[in-house]
């Protein structure tokens, strides 16, 4: 699978991890930030409310 294009990225869009420490998991994208590196970062929020972080090059919308 390819990562996500940026543009596309918005809170509340379903998708699944692909990539990094999370691989197979899904849920909604909560909290997106771009840090000074300018790397994207958003908190996925999985259905049984268990939360995490990871890069937005790491997953793929739904």
């Amino acid at each position: 699978m390819k990562a996500m294009k940026q543009g596309k990225l918005q809170d509340g869009a379903r998708c699944k991890v692909v990539g990094g420490a999370h691989v197979g998991t899904s849920g909604v994208v909560r909290d997106i930030k771009t840090g000074k590196t300018g790397h994207v970062s958003i908190t996925v929020v999985q259905t049984n409310g268990e939360r995490f972080k990871t890069l937005a090059k790491n997953v793929v919308l739904k």
